[in-house]
């Protein structure tokens, strides 16, 4: 049979919000043109993010029921634990409510002002716990993914010469770690391969620099591997995880992706003193170390998913998902990032508004064009996401890119939610011309693109 079906049957149904275009209307000027201030209520089809907004299995709320809520060294922790061990090998396991807590402790202690942590690319949180203690967060994305459309397996790949030239440039002694983010989420979705992480952790071994890998999507990279890398094709995705690990001194991640829950992180690592550092600051600010923020539910809940995240039916599912869509899209010359990520579609905003400058906010306007056609909210990856804010006489700086992301949450929508979703895209693409400029209005100082306020730019 070539008809790949979902790996699971529906249990429980909830119902969608059906919204007519005049309320769309007044609900976008009343969330300021952010489509982060809707209420999901009013949202048909949120595509804004995959972290934590997945559905859970039958064995992941029956784990659930058997949580032990004891403060300190509760069973439900030791099978969490477990969990983590087994897939990444690391000594030491810490859970915390979410990745960014774990991003949060590990920048604040190990880094300093001045020092530098290179990466594929920093996805936001990343790069803004980075930057909050004073240090710098360098992207290294291979060459191969500047060019969006180029078919290249393996587009996430950290650039390994210009790695070299940093170590150079800036010591060894100014970089405490790299990142590897895996799949790199900024980029596309795009995978990291076996090779890339080898080879980035050859470079750094000569200078005792500690690879971290960010590993909230471990699971669709390591099905990545397994389909396009040559020599993985007969291993499981499991063993493909674990020598992903065994590469690296630490990792952080985020359990609302890869880990199918709603909530939940964790940080782990072999060193004794990164570990005793970050058991003290996890005490101090997210709880005892064997709940770090989380319920005893939650941490059951993490434990199952992890290993079903590892399922390859349901990774063959969750991949096709996504290629049926951009396929579809593709023919209906709506640009794309190509070959198609694992979690998400990646619109190319510039292109698709090729009326509008960087300056103008393409992804701003596209994102809001999408939920006033037809209630599906998406989120934009560009210039208000990842460039430079104005400051001290000195320009905005745009991003390399101009992204709208349509993030699939996981075992959530069928395919005639999607095929709703390639309807409305269609829609606006046809009338893509209507698209108006933004300007920002409101703005905080980090992590802009949740809470900014925008305005029609030409009104």
């Amino acid at each position: 049979m070539h008809t790949i079906i979902e790996p699971f049957r529906i249990k429980m149904t909830e119902a969608l919000p059906i919204t007519a275009r005049v309320e769309r209307q007044r609900l976008l000027e009343a969330a300021q043109y952010n489509v982060f201030l809707l209420d999901a209520e009013h949202v048909t089809i949120d595509l804004l993010t995959d972290s934590g907004t997945g559905a859970m299995s039958d064995r992941q709320w029956a784990a659930m029921m058997i949580g032990d809520e004891s403060y300190a060294g509760s069973s439900s922790w030791r099978r969490f634990e477990k969990a983590v061990r087994d897939i990444t090998g690391f000594r030491h396991v810490f859970p915390t409510h979410q990745g960014r807590a774990a991003e949060r402790v590990l920048a604040a202690t190990r880094l300093r002002p001045g020092n530098v942590v290179p990466n594929n690319s920093h996805f936001d949180t990343t790069r803004a716990n980075i930057e909050y203690v004073g240090a710098k967060a360098i992207d290294l994305l291979a060459p191969e993914a500047r060019n969006l459309c180029s078919e290249d397996r393996f587009k996430g790949n950290l650039d390994l010469a210009g790695l070299e030239r940093l170590i150079q440039a800036e010591g060894a002694e100014n970089i405490p770690f790299c990142m590897i983010t895996v799949t790199n989420n900024t980029a596309g979705g795009q995978p990291v391969s076996m090779q890339n992480i080898k080879s980035v952790k050859q470079i750094l071994q000569r200078r005792a620099i500690p690879l971290v890998i960010d590993a909230c999507r471990f699971a669709e990279n390591a099905f990545f591997i397994n389909q396009h890398e040559p020599g993985y094709s007969d291993r499981d995705l499991l063993e493909i995880a674990q020598e992903m690990f065994s590469l690296a001194d630490a990792a952080t991640m985020s359990a609302k992706k890869d880990g199918l829950a709603n909530i939940g992180g964790f940080f782990a690592c072999n060193d004794d003193y990164w570990a005793e550092d970050f058991r003290n600051l996890l005490i101090l600010t997210e709880g005892f170390p064997t709940y770090g923020g989380l319920a005893g539910r939650d941490l059951e809940a993490v434990a199952v998913g992890l290993m079903e995240a590892l399922e390859i039916n349901y990774q063959r599912y969750r991949h096709a998902t996504v290629e049926y869509v951009a396929e579809r899209l593709l023919a209906r010359n709506i640009p794309l990032v190509r070959p198609p990520g694992g979690h998400a579609v990646f619109i190319d905003a510039a292109a698709f508004c090729p009326h509008l400058t960087s300056s103008d906010y393409p992804g701003i306007g596209l994102v809001n064009a999408l939920y006033l056609e037809g209630g599906v909210r998406a989120v934009e990856l560009g210039s208000v996401m990842f460039g430079r804010p104005a400051s001290e006489g000195v320009g905005e700086m745009p991003a390399p890119h101009e992204l709208v992301r349509l993030a699939f949450p996981r075992r959530v929508y069928t395919q005639s939610h999607f095929d709703y979703v390639i309807e409305v895209l269609e829609s606006v693409h046809r009338n893509r011309d209507a698209i108006r400029p933004f300007r920002i209005i409101r703005q905080p100082p980090f992590l802009r693109h949740f809470t900014a306020h925008f305005a029609i730019a030409d009104n």
